[in-house]
């Protein structure tokens, strides 16, 4: 398979690098770091610098907090309606920018063009979600049962904020957590993936000009965010963290946090089942497979880790399957027609090389694919395996790649407890005609999400969240979103 390449030197400057990575955005102001330090930021498809942004120190950990404490009592006390009209006003932006954000997300990430614009449409529409939501957050009020007293509940925002964002979607897994948490009044710290930098500064200076007031956001980067971390949960005026990452390094904040008693949402990781039964559309089974499978090169949480296909169905699906992922195109994710571009570091594909191997040792055959690209550039091709066994590493790992492998199951017991069967629970996908035997099954597996004749399950409306291993809290949804970033209080009083 070929790998269309662009050149090192083919990238100077075109979305103005220069702008928006001169410095940290603390308290409204582009500023340097505390030390010298620069953190280079890697094109994924030619392994070339394109940028470098600052290295936050500790110091600049505590000058954030006091930014964002500044500010916070004036956010807070803004009427609702015009919080509201601000975050309109950054999805509008991010609509009219749409194409400049996307290529931007390709450049530093090396998606797919094509998977970068849905990115662009679905991260903008947190902001038209909450700015819808911010109006609406009301209190309760009632009579207590024994008639002593009435029942008064305010629901207030819950203090600065901490948000530690991941690379695979730098600019939805921000907004998601930015949006609802300026809807409810708090101010933010987002501390972006060090890969994929640039996003997050762009949307900075994008938020700046819809007219979030100075300090409400800010954002800042580093190579050592343990300490950096740290340094802002020990502060007591920080009260929420929220974070999309690992389970290890999810466990880690955890600790962290309870010093401090900070209340935590935590989007962790995934190994999603996704089940084809006898009487699916199969078909529609494998074009939802091949969007909850390759969706951003299957460097997603949600992404279709274990497929299992019912026996009657197996040999046709994985023949069909098959030939769509070998024509998928291979190239730069700045590249129009690219369909899966590389992965976000050389690392990744040493991981997603020993996965397959040890699949391979363990009596697994490739059906396309299964080795690595030559040349330039963090690429691994689709790949299908099958005859794949449970006790593979690929069984209980995340993937994080464009890798399928895929389980013969016979009954529908069999395959609930093979989906349950892991310590994640994020997502699962189920494709059947019986619609009974659809929810049945969607109630007896353990996932906080579930996609029922569908491959794409993801909805700013929607709870996003997961059990088990798989995180704390939900984001998004009518009021899950809101609510992780609110405290209620109760007044008692009687008149």
């Amino acid at each position: 398979m070929n790998v269309n390449q662009h050149s090192p030197h083919s990238v100077h400057d075109p979305f103005g690098f220069s702008t928006f990575s001169r410095g940290l955005y603390i308290g409204g102001a582009w500023r340097p770091a505390d030390g010298e330090g620069r953190i280079e930021v890697i094109d994924p498809s030619t392994e070339a610098v394109i940028a470098s942004v600052p290295d936050a120190t500790v110091a600049d950990a505590a000058a954030a907090v006091d930014a964002a404490a500044s500010a916070a009592e004036d956010w807070r006390e803004m009427p609702p309606r015009k919080r509201s009209e601000i975050l309109r006003r950054c999805f509008e932006l991010m609509v009219e920018r749409s194409e400049t954000l996307a290529r931007l997300i390709s450049l530093e990430n090396g998606k797919a063009l094509r998977d970068a614009r849905g990115e662009v449409a679905y991260a903008a529409e947190f902001f038209r979600w909450n700015a819808e939501e911010a109006v609406r957050i009301s209190g309760e009020f009632g009579l207590a049962p024994a008639g002593g007293n009435r029942i008064v509940v305010d629901y207030q925002p819950i203090g600065i904020c901490v948000l530690i964002t991941p690379w695979n979607f730098p600019a939805a897994m921000a907004t998601r957590k930015i949006a609802p948490a300026l809807a409810s009044g708090c101010a933010v710290i987002l501390k972006p993936a060090s890969e994929t930098p640039l996003t997050a500064y762009a949307l900075a200076a994008l938020y700046e000009e819809a007219g979030v007031p100075p300090g409400v956001v800010n954002v800042m980067t580093t190579s050592t965010p343990g300490p950096v971390i740290a340094a802002m949960l020990a502060d007591a005026r920080v009260r929420k963290l929220s974070f999309t990452g690992s389970t290890g390094v999810g466990r880690m904040l955890l600790a962290e946090a309870a010093k401090n008693v900070i209340s935590c949402s935590m989007e962790l990781g995934g190994n999603a089942p996704f089940v084809v039964f006898d009487d699916a559309d199969i078909d529609a089974a494998i074009e939802g497979l091949m969007v909850a499978k390759m969706r951003n090169a299957g460097e997603a949480c949600t992404a279709a880790n274990r497929i299992y296909v019912q026996s009657g169905i197996h040999d046709v699906f994985a023949e069909k399957f098959t030939r769509r992922m070998a024509a998928l195109r291979v190239g730069p994710g700045v590249d129009p027609d690219t369909e899966c571009g590389p992965m976000i570091t050389r690392k990744a594909v040493e991981k997603i090389e020993r996965l397959v191997t040890d699949a391979i040792s363990r009596g697994a055959r490739v059906l396309c694919g299964g080795r690595s690209l030559a040349g330039r550039g963090f690429f691994y091709p689709p790949t299908v395996l099958v005859d794949v066994s449970p006790a593979s590493d690929m069984g209980c790992e995340e993937i994080f790649g464009p890798v399928a492998p895929l389980y013969r199951f016979e009954s529908e017991a069999e395959v609930i407890a093979a989906a349950n069967d892991t310590e994640y629970g994020l997502a699962a996908y189920i494709y059947t005609r019986d619609i009974g035997r659809g929810m049945r099954v969607a109630s007896k597996i353990e996932a906080g999400m579930i996609a029922l004749n569908r491959g794409l399950v993801s909805d700013p409306a929607a709870p996003f969240g997961g059990v088990k291993q798989s995180g704390l809290g939900r984001e998004g949804g009518q009021h899950h979103g809101i609510a992780e970033f609110m405290e209620a209080k109760y007044i008692a009083t009687s008149f």
